[in-house]
């Protein structure tokens, strides 16, 4: 006797295929589905749209979403899911803007899809018109929804929101707290992420893994090593917690930045777990900020043992090799990322003006009004040489001449975004850039530099924290 299948049967598949992400099979169930007509379901086209998203082909997840005949909330919920965990945000803020159109109205779900896209873009405007969605559907004492908005003012460079939402909050969660103290560690708040530590406790919520790691974290980017220190010792002490790999990465941390580069490799070498390259990376780049390239080039024989699968370890030891003008081993090094087939993210940088978002990439020259930038970095030059400014060539990756290594520094992503920032704003207008890598010394100096001459406050979030330079000066006290 023949089984016949009904759209329960094959919601059911579905589900499976999603659950091992198994293209193979859902593409198989999907061509019974098309050719049975299940494909009339709103419930069957929705689980495909979420299939194809969780096996990683969202292109096919939208192909789908586009030739459904009818759509729901939960269509709109699951497409923006799938450009999320896709990364591919402004795809997400077009469906939401789309799902605007067609006068859907959003539901939790949505909302906590849609405010990850804005902390990842760093998209102000829309993330205060989504609170303001927020508020105008009754949201605000959802506690993920409050989690959401504090993560997301924080990542956008307005932490004065993200703490009058905390504020607002009349129930808070370990999630909550952990969002605040992250929030303050971003901004080089150390003090104040500890005192929110300590305030988390005394109201009787209980600081899990993940709070841990925010409390070590804000304490190594303000320099408070004690504090961070007494963090991790309590973990077990009083909370039964079993350190993770990234809390000794992130106590590595909080020791090499401050310089303690012997207390770091003792600590690594009596850790109960094996280090990984997260752990040596941390003194890594550490020691190569501190300039002690000796140590550093230690470090990289270790990391090279590992054989990570993450180009930016090669990167940084490439760097050390530089800085040591042992370019045979830059070479070498170089080869062995591209024979693994390892790829390097590139450097870009953007920001926001006048609701536009203009994106930078490193040596970039076929953005909008590029001869003019390249102008202004030039005479920003001279003003920069007056002030003492001497450009640190170590960062400069490549065996050339001196002079074409000073060009490539001025090519730098944030450089362009700040001078393109500067031609198209108005004098003492506040200039905010966004960064996917980390910035380099020179850049942060130079900034540093071009704050004071332009009298203009510049806040540059890259891609562990936020530098506000303003007077010459930068936040972070030179300690990051």
């Amino acid at each position: 006797m023949e089984m016949k299948y009904d759209h329960v049967s094959y919601l059911t598949l579905l589900a499976v295929s999603t659950l091992l992400a198994d293209m193979d099979l859902g593409k198989m169930i999907h061509c019974d589905i098309a050719k049975f007509g299940f494909d009339s379901y709103l419930a069957v086209t929705n689980a495909l749209v979420d299939m194809y998203a969780k096996c990683g082909k969202l292109e096919d997840s939208v192909k789908v979403f586009v030739n459904m005949k009818a759509r729901d909330i939960v269509t709109w919920n699951t497409i923006i899911a799938a450009c999320v965990r896709s990364e591919n945000c402004s795809l997400g803020l077009r469906m939401t803007n789309g799902m605007r159109t067609e006068g859907v109205s959003p539901d939790v779900a949505t909302m906590l899809g849609i405010l990850p896209m804005c902390s990842f873009l760093a998209a102000k405007r829309q993330g205060k018109e989504i609170h303001g969605c927020v508020l105008k559907f009754g949201f605000e004492t959802d506690v993920p929804i409050g989690n959401a908005l504090i993560e997301m003012y924080s990542k956008c460079g307005r932490l004065e929101d993200s703490v009058r939402v905390f504020k607002c909050m009349k129930m808070k969660d370990v999630v909550t707290w952990t969002a605040l103290i992250s929030a303050y560690g971003m901004y080089g708040e150390g003090r104040k992420a500890f005192r929110a530590f300590l305030e988390m406790e005394a109201t009787g919520v209980y600081p899990d893994h993940v709070a841990f790691v925010a409390i070590i974290f804000a304490c190594s980017h303000s320099g408070l090593v004690d504090e961070g220190l007494a963090c991790f010792d309590r973990m077990k002490k009083d909370y039964n917690i079993e350190p993770r790999i990234e809390h000794y990465a992130c106590v590595v941390d909080l020791l090499s930045r401050s310089g303690h580069f012997a207390k770091a490799e003792e600590f690594i070498l009596s850790m109960p777990l094996k280090p990984d390259a997260s752990i040596w990376g941390s003194l890594l780049s550490a020691s190569q900020a501190h300039g002690d390239i000796k140590f550093a080039e230690r470090v990289s024989e270790q990391i090279i043992k590992l054989r990570s699968v993450d180009p930016g370890y090669y990167v940084l030891i490439s760097d050390v090799y530089a800085a040591l003008g042992k370019w045979d081993q830059v070479r070498m090094i170089r080869k062995s990322i591209k024979a693994r087939g390892l790829k390097k993210e590139p450097g870009c940088s953007w920001m926001e003006i006048r609701n536009t978002v203009y994106v930078f990439g490193t040596g970039d020259e076929c953005f909008e009004q590029f001869e003019e930038v390249y102008k202004l970095l030039g005479i920003l030059a001279g003003f920069l040489a007056k002030e003492g400014y001497v450009a640190n060539l170590q960062f400069v990756l490549h065996d050339v001449e001196e002079d074409e290594k000073r060009d490539m520094l001025c090519g730098h992503s944030e450089r362009l975004a700040i001078a393109f920032g500067l031609l198209n704003t108005k004098p003492g207008i506040p200039l905010q850039v966004m960064k996917n890598l980390g910035v380099c010394g020179d850049c942060h100096t130079v900034t540093k530099y071009i704050s004071k001459i332009m009298q203009r406050e510049i806040l540059v979030r890259d891609a562990n924290r936020f530098h506000l330079f303003k007077d010459g000066t930068c936040s972070c006290r030179d300690h990051w």
